[in-house]
C-alpha cells in the first residue's frame, strides 16, 4: 500500500476505536444480547472442500481404518505369494539343457563368433540327429 493508504487506514481505525469506546452502556447491553441471540441460532455446518488437502484427508482416514484388517492382510499375502510365484517360474527353475541352448542359438543367430571358427562346429552341424 502507498502511504496515503495507511494513513486512511490508520484514521478510520481510530475513529472506530474511539466510537466504540464512547458507546453507552445500554447500547452495548442491546449489541451483547443481539451477538448472543446471534450465536444460539448459529449451527456449525461442515462445508464441502474441493481441493488436494480434502483428498489427502480422506485418503489417510481410509487408510488408517482399513489397513490392518484381515481381510486386506490376506489379500496382501496372497500377491506377494502370487508375485514370488511367477518370478520363481519365469526364472527357470528346472536344470536348463545344454542342447536345447545351442538349438535356440543357431535357431536365433545368437551363437557366439567363436562358435562358427570352430572346425568340430562345422562337422557337428552336419552330423544326422538322432
Amino acid at each position: 500500500m502507498n502511504q496515503a493508504n495507511d494513513e486512511l487506514a490508520r484514521k478510520i481505525v481510530q475513529h472506530l476505536d474511539f466510537g466504540a469506546d464512547h458507546v453507552d452502556q445500554a447500547t452495548r447491553q442491546r449489541l451483547l444480547d443481539a451477538r448472543k441471540v446471534a450465536l444460539s441460532h448459529y449451527k456449525e455446518r461442515a462445508q464441502p472442500v474441493w481441493g488436494w488437502a480434502w483428498a489427502g484427508h480422506a485418503i489417510t482416514r481410509r487408510v488408517e481404518l482399513h489397513v490392518l484388517s484381515a481381510r486386506h492382510l490376506i489379500a496382501a499375502a496372497a500377491l506377494v505369494a502370487a508375485l514370488i510365484g511367477i518370478a520363481y517360474w519365469q526364472n527357470g527353475s528346472a536344470p536348463s539343457n545344454e542342447l536345447a541352448e545351442i538349438d535356440v542359438g543357431l535357431l536365433t543367430d545368437e551363437l557366439p563368433i567363436n562358435a562358427y571358427l570352430d572346425k568340430g562346429f562345422d562337422s557337428w552341424l552336419r552330423r544326422p540327429s538322432r
